[in-house]
Formats: C-alpha cells, structure tokens, sequence
C-alpha cells in the first residue's frame, strides 16, 4: 500500500479484496472491513449500497480535493470485489450487498487504533478549524457537526472522513447552478467552538482551487461509476459538470458562513 503524502495526488491504486472481515454497524451504508491482496486493511464502501455509487463519487472527489488543499485524509483505493467473496457469510444483508456490489468498490485505508474526535478532549487551532470548515462549506457537506464529526485521531492527529454526504447537488442536477451559490450552515459544525479563522483559510484555499486542480481530482472517479447519469451522455460530461459547479462556488463565495471568533 503507498503513502499518499497531504497535499500529493495521485491515481487511485486498484487492489481486489480477499477477504471480508466483519460489517461495521455504525454507518447506514453497512460498510465493511476487508483484507486487500495488498495485504492491506480497508474500510470498504461498497457500490451495492442504499446510498449507491454517487455516494462513492463524492468520498473520491471530496476526499482527493482535501488532500490537494493539505487536509489529512486517509489513503483512498478502488477495491474489486468478486461477488462471491460473500457466499461464506452468515448474514443475509451482507451476503446481499455484496452479490450487488461486484466490480470496483471504495477502500478507505484502515486506521488501528483511531478515536473518534471529540472536539472536549482534542483541541485543534482556529487555522486549522478554518480550513476544515471552508472545505466542507465548499462542498456542501453536511455532516459534520458536534454529533457526528466524522473525524478520526490517529497517532495524535486529525483526520477527515465519511464525505458520501456532500456534493448533494448531484443527486438534482437540473438545480446545480442555484446550489452553486447556497449558503451553507455551519450552526452544528464541529469546528466552530474552536474559533474558525475562515479569512485566512478563505484567503489560502480559494486561489488553489482551480479548473485544472478539479479537472485532476475528478478524472480520479472510475468511469463505472459515472455512466449512464440521466441527462449526460459520457462519463466525460459527468466530469465536466462536476468541475463547472464547484469552479462556480469558489468563483461566488457568498455561501462563506459567518462565524463568530
């Protein structure tokens, strides 16, 4: 397995899962834990699920774009999935999700040992806080608030996870260019009580994100999952849109939540 450094994107490794460890209950999607032929360890979402595919386009665009902008993420991969890898489970939901999940499936490189954030016990610094909360109101993510942070503490530091519930214009794209310009909500957002300096994240991450950065960061979602979307005629299409929109919303930043410090 490679080391993704902050900041440093590259193709997604594909890797083919051997085994499928146990369900991990927490998430609504029924994500699993699965060894890798890499020899790796992956929290895998799997493309069968309720959310579907565009929940795992998010988790590459979102995720990819936030280690471009130097926020840490875990190591993304697409793992293959053989169907059959389920015929030995004893529950009947997994065996079902995995029958429909065959082909490529989203890994999210396994953190032993990680704790939950829990913005009381862990303290970050309003830079920081900043940045996080600028990137998830770029993206429309809505969940991250003080109940679910979806954030782990690995070795001492933060990590940002769980994006499949942003970038949720896409679930209507005939509305994209008015969510383009949506205010975003940050009231629940975990960040705040640390005192978000969004002037200088804004000020920092807004000149980066560029055509060329997220004509990048979406040519890393595999094709399979961007085909046949109502209303487009290629995967290339798909690209395109998604690069428009969010080039539209750093362009009109009047989604930026004020925040008291």
């Amino acid at each position: 397995m490679r080391s993704y450094a902050v900041g440093v994107l590259e193709e997604l490794e594909e890797i083919s899962a051997t085994r499928y460890v146990l369900p991990l209950r927490e998430g609504g999607s029924l994500p699993g834990l699965v060894e890798a032929d890499d020899c790796g360890m992956y929290v895998v979402k799997f493309v069968g699920a309720g959310q579907g595919r565009k929940s795992l386009v998010a988790e590459v665009i979102a995720g990819e774009l936030a280690r471009a902008l130097g926020l840490p993420v875990p190591v993304l991969a697409l793992v293959r999935v053989d169907a059959v890898i389920g015929r030995s489970e004893p529950d009947p939901e997994v065996q079902e999700l995995l029958k429909s999940s065959g082909g490529l499936n989203l890994g999210i490189d396994f953190l032993p040992g990680a704790l939950g954030f829990d913005p009381l016990v862990f303290e970050v610094d309003s830079v920081f806080a900043g940045r996080v909360l600028w990137f998830d109101a770029l993206i429309g993510n809505v969940d991250r608030t003080w109940r679910n942070p979806n954030m782990l503490v690995w070795h001492g530091d933060p990590y940002l996870i769980d994006h499949g519930a942003s970038l949720i214009f896409h679930h209507n794209w005939r509305d994209a260019d008015r969510a383009a310009v949506r205010a975003y909500d940050a009231d629940d957002h975990v960040m705040v009580p640390a005192g978000p300096d969004l002037v200088a994240a804004d000020a920092e991450l807004a000149p980066r994100v560029t055509g060329e950065l997220l004509r990048e960061v979406v040519g890393l979602v595999p094709d399979d999952w961007l085909v046949e979307e109502p209303g487009f005629g290629s995967a290339g299409e798909v690209r395109d849109a998604y690069v428009a929109h969010l080039l539209a919303r750093v362009g009109e930043r009047v989604w930026l939540p004020e925040v008291r410090r």
